[in-house]
């Protein structure tokens, strides 16, 4: 669905807790979680505001913010 979120805490809900807990006391973490939350920005305002985007564009913003995510995900699964 165009412009819907893809923030962690909506992502993954049951690990909301280790999310934040992370996002204190894991520097790299925080980070490459604000990284995501600003791709993910970027990717739903271009969507929903129709700004003219070549797919391919388009395409590579969400896998980068997907190979984000799941970076971040092993990060959460691992500590």
């Amino acid at each position: 669905m165009l412009g819907e979120s893809h923030d962690l805490r909506h992502e993954f809900p049951t690990l909301a807790d280790r999310i934040s807990v992370l996002c204190n006391s894991d520097k790299e973490f925080a980070h490459l979680m604000k990284d995501h939350d600003n791709l993910d920005a970027r990717v739903r305002r271009l969507e929903e505001l129709g700004i003219p985007v070549a797919d391919e564009t388009i395409g590579d913003l969400k896998k980068e913010r997907l190979l984000m995510k799941d970076r971040l995900y092993h990060m959460l699964r691992a500590s």
